[in-house]
């Protein structure tokens, strides 16, 4: 395993962003999604740690980035902000509401040269009542305390196809409580678990509530060399995303990733496929 330095930022409202770095070479940035933390982009890290100097942050509300003061897009702006003042960081790359925020930080912010996003989940027309019935449904579910529901939630409305979503309720709630107790008793420093991710959930619900008014409308004045990646087994709202990006981004180029779903960029997913094309963008 690529040794890593974990590291801190001070955020504008105070609080401590924490991260993980990798490797040398030109600084690069990945931003992690929704039930994801600094973790889960480590093998995707690795893979490019030979050619850049790759900085992992746990986004505000995880792992090392706990206490946070409040939450929503603009306060993770903020964030991105400072660690790209910190680390001189040029590049980024986002996955999911990750993508967003990534967007978002170079709409504002001529630090950016170049950006990558992996299918952000734009609350378009056609995603808008999916995506209110899920916000809906997690916040019902936290309000009881049913964590296991609250994920089988999430994993429904952003279109995940892993088996969680196919076994019943009854079925899943006992098997997820032995999960979460035998993940938190492995839990290492400095890392996530899954009770913390599902609790979390509710900042990536807010950065898509926060763009709702207008999904689009702030890109547009992106400057960035963009590259918009997608999967191929991905559901068709977030390839909508990325084709209503490439309407409205003025210089971005679009690939498709064969046999790809969209966590690929995450440990359990297709991460080299990823790393490969980041490495010839960002190169």
């Amino acid at each position: 395993m690529q040794a890593q330095i974990v590291d801190s930022v001070i955020a504008a409202d105070g609080s401590r962003i924490g991260y993980r770095t990798f490797g040398s070479g030109p600084a690069l940035v990945l931003l992690h999604g929704g039930l994801q933390a600094s973790q889960n982009f480590v093998r995707l890290a690795e893979l490019l740690s030979d050619a850049f100097t790759v900085h992992v942050p746990d986004r505000r509300g995880r792992g090392m980035s706990l206490p946070c003061n409040a939450i929503g897009l603009q306060r993770e702006v903020e964030d991105v902000a400072a660690l790209l003042s910190k680390t001189g960081a040029r590049r980024v790359f986002g996955l999911s509401s990750g993508a967003i925020l990534a967007l978002q930080a170079a709409a504002t912010s001529p630090a950016i040269e170049k950006l990558a996003v992996y299918e952000p989940p734009l609350p378009l027309e056609s995603y808008r009542a999916t995506f209110d019935e899920m916000a809906r449904g997690y916040e019902e579910a936290m309000r009881r305390n049913d964590l296991a529901r609250a994920m089988l939630i999430v994993l429904k409305g952003t279109g995940d196809t892993t088996l969680f979503r196919l076994v019943p309720h009854a079925v899943f709630r006992p098997l997820f409580g032995y999960l979460l107790n035998a993940q938190a008793k492995r839990v290492k420093d400095g890392d996530a678990s899954i009770a913390s991710l599902i609790k979390a959930m509710r900042n990536d619900l807010q950065i898509v509530k926060d763009i709702e008014a207008a999904p689009l409308q702030p890109f547009s004045t992106i400057r960035a060399d963009t590259l918009l990646l997608g999967g191929s087994k991905s559901p068709q709202f977030l390839k909508a995303a990325l084709d209503a990006l490439a309407g409205v981004l003025p210089r971005a180029a679009r690939i498709e990733l064969a046999k790809a779903d969209h966590i690929a960029a995450d440990n359990v997913g297709k991460p080299e496929l990823v790393a490969r094309e980041l490495r010839t963008f960002f190169g």
